[in-house]
Order: structure tokens, then C-alpha cells, then sequence
């Protein structure tokens, strides 16, 4: 397993929608925190989210959030995921 890190970038048109499924969003992303595959998670400046989680590969990473009730109902307007080795702090391999 490695830790891949997820960028989320939001639609700017659907501020309403985000806000409106922002609460299961983040049920959704406790439940994987819960399970050991999310390892941190949270806004960044601008219009976007970047998660950090353990998976086999990239689209492994991709293919865990799939279900994020923000993609499933088309807030995220795109996605990147890179893999990422931390040499410092609690996740250090």
C-alpha cells in the first residue's frame, strides 16, 4: 500500500449543491478514516479539498472515493491524484 494524496477541485457553479451535500460528504470520508484508509482530509484555499489515503495504486485511491456523495452528484468539476511519500510525521513509511 501506499499514500496517495487526492485533489479535489469544485464546480464554482454548484456552491449550493456543495454546500447542500458537504455533511454526508464528510460522514462519507469518517467512515473511511474509521476503516484506516483515510489518513487526513480537508479544504484547501480556493475552491477545492485535498485527501490523503492509503491504496494499492492511483486508481485504487480514485476508485475508494467514487462513492463521495459530492461526486456522485457531480459537485467535483476535477480530480488528480498523485503518490506521495512523507519523510516526516505521523505517516512516515
Amino acid at each position: 500500500m501506499a499514500i496517495y494524496a487526492v485533489k479535489y477541485e469544485y464546480d464554482p457553479r454548484k456552491a449550493e449543491a456543495l454546500a447542500q451535500h458537504r455533511p454526508e460528504h464528510r460522514v462519507f470520508l469518517r467512515t473511511l478514516f474509521e476503516s484506516g484508509d483515510l489518513l487526513a482530509s480537508g479544504p484547501l484555499g480556493g475552491n477545492g479539498a485535498l485527501i490523503v489515503v492509503r491504496a494499492a495504486d492511483p486508481n485504487g485511491a480514485l476508485e475508494m472515493l467514487k462513492n463521495d456523495p459530492l461526486q456522485l452528484n457531480e459537485v467535483i468539476l476535477h480530480r488528480s491524484v498523485a503518490e506521495w511519500t512523507p519523510v516526516n510525521g505521523p505517516w512516515e513509511l
